[in-house]
């Protein structure tokens, strides 16, 4: 089930926190994109959490990248208009400061739960 998410509470409650809320908005993010993808293939959110923490952010990278391409999926899905970089684009904030990718992701993820409840703005 995909979870709308405020992107301002969930950067507060990380720095509050010490990062250990991003540890849950990290496996929120990995399992909304995973159903608004209909991806059942993917690893699940534990495993890249732990994937994430023990190569120090190398396959963080590459899970950046799986939720681009799973977005623009669950867009064309849905027939809205997207454009076809999204992953690439995460992949490289994820590699400059990856909480940004992580709300940009989560403003995706907030535009695609307010399509699906009937909020077509």
């Amino acid at each position: 089930m995909a979870e709308k998410k405020s992107i301002p509470v969930c950067i507060i409650l990380t720095i509050v926190t010490f990062g250990i809320y991003g540890l849950i908005w990290f496996i929120a993010v990995h399992n909304s994109t995973k159903a608004l993808a209909n991806d059942t293939s993917d690893t699940t959110a534990g495993v890249a959490l732990l994937l994430t923490i023990v190569t120090c952010g190398i396959y963080g990278i590459y899970w950046a990248y799986k939720r681009g391409k799973q977005l623009e999926d669950a867009f064309k899905m849905r027939g809205l208009p997207d454009s076809d970089n999204k992953a690439v684009l995460y992949l490289i904030l994820f590699l400059v400061i990856s909480i940004v990718a992580w709300c940009l992701i989560q403003n995706d993820i907030n535009k695609l739960v307010d399509y699906d409840n009937g909020n077509r703005a």
